[in-house]
């Protein structure tokens, strides 16, 4: 069974986020090995955790914008709040 890609114009920005966390975690472990301060170590673990996040938030929004919606179709409006609702929660995912 093939399935066609599944691209989306945020896709290449996320990447690009996870390819910098993915760099910033490669020097948290060297860091590590090196035996650099905590408190370093720390502010770099927080600024990886973050950047992990951020595409998280930005995949699970762009789901939500087009893939979702493109499923259940055009809404009426009162109808469309319980979807905006969810759109507004996942933020705080």
């Amino acid at each position: 069974m093939t399935t066609e890609p599944h691209l989306h114009e945020t896709h290449p920005q996320i990447v690009k986020r996870l390819k910098r966390a993915d760099g910033h975690l490669r020097g948290v472990i060297e860091m590590i090995e090196a035996g650099r301060p905590c408190l370093d170590i720390a502010q770099q673990l927080h600024a990886v955790e973050r950047a992990i996040a951020q595409a998280k938030k930005t995949l699970i929004q762009d789901h939500l914008d087009h893939c979702l919606e493109d499923v259940i179709g055009p809404l009426a409006r009162e109808r469309r709040q319980a979807l905006d609702e969810l759109r507004e929660i996942a933020k705080y995912l």
